[in-house]
């Protein structure tokens, strides 16, 4: 276990609602308050509700859209001053997948972010221990990873993402810093409950897709092209493509040569973001 180091954590920034919910909830209020008084109309006021959900949940799959909240998809200009990048990692940690993932990383002198599952972070807790005993980042990516998480009520998030924290922050010593939420989806109702666990919520730049090809080139190509510092890259040590084999293990030697070649530096996510 890791010596914890919250002086390290960057600085969380006060939580606000995002005009997008703040706009449905007066919307909501709005149809209550014209039912009462027009309810024979009611069948225009639930088609205009049935389409804030439908809208809610188009941009609950816009993985890197900021209208639901903030959302960090590159890493400061201090940080890509410094010719910082940040590799991270979801779905872990994997008996298989993981330990390979390390060996490479540490031959090449990178450290990254490590996005793990709960459930799994606790069955493999001595891997978990490695990925924070070697200098990476141990981050939240909630307990189970359902993909029905975007459509979880409030309580339902905060124990998804508190079960998560205490996990981690007990094998690791350290409480994670940031979350991603499974798959990209997230919901309007999670800002709040990001802000009460201290968390902040980050997606990518660019990413491989590594979870769902089995063709190397491919997925390098995706991660490279247009590859600058201060960008954030999405790989999965916790996912396999479609024919069993993972693909990560034949693309991450020549990203990090890539990334040697370009001068860049891959840095975890709390050190990226060590000046605020």
């Amino acid at each position: 276990m890791t010596g914890s180091r919250e002086s390290d954590s960057p600085r969380i920034p006060a939580w606000r609602p995002a005009p997008v919910a703040v706009a449905s909830v007066a919307l909501h209020v709005i149809a209550v308050i014209a039912f009462a008084v027009r309810p024979g109309e009611w069948p225009w006021i639930l088609a205009l509700l049935a389409a804030n959900h439908l809208a809610l949940g188009a941009l609950a799959l816009a993985a890197r859209g900021m209208l639901l909240g903030a959302n960090i998809t590159r890493l400061p200009a201090a940080a890509a001053a410094r010719g910082e990048v940040s590799l991270t990692f979801d779905d872990g940690p994997d008996p298989e997948i993981t330990p390979c993932v390390l060996e490479e990383l540490e031959r090449h002198g990178a450290r990254a972010s490590f996005f793990c599952i709960g459930e799994k972070a606790a069955a493999l807790r001595d891997i978990v221990e490695d990925i924070a005993r070697r200098g990476h980042s141990v981050e939240n990516h909630s307990q189970r990873h359902s993909y029905a998480f975007a459509f979880y009520g409030p309580s339902r998030l905060r124990r998804e993402i508190a079960t998560a924290q205490i996990v981690i922050s007990q094998i690791t010593g350290r409480r994670p810093q940031f979350f991603r939420a499974p798959a990209g989806y997230r919901s309007v109702l999670l800002d709040p409950v990001l802000a009460q666990c201290g968390l902040r919520y980050v997606s990518w730049t660019r990413r491989g897709y590594d979870g769902v090809s089995s063709d190397p080139d491919r997925v390098l190509a995706r991660l490279i092209d247009g590859l600058r510092a201060g960008d954030i890259l999405l790989l999965h040590d916790g996912a396999r493509a479609g024919d069993g084999e993972s693909t990560l293990l034949a693309v991450l030697p020549r990203l990090l040569a890539e990334l040697s070649a370009r001068g860049l530096k891959s840095v975890p996510l709390p050190e990226a973001f060590r000046d605020g």
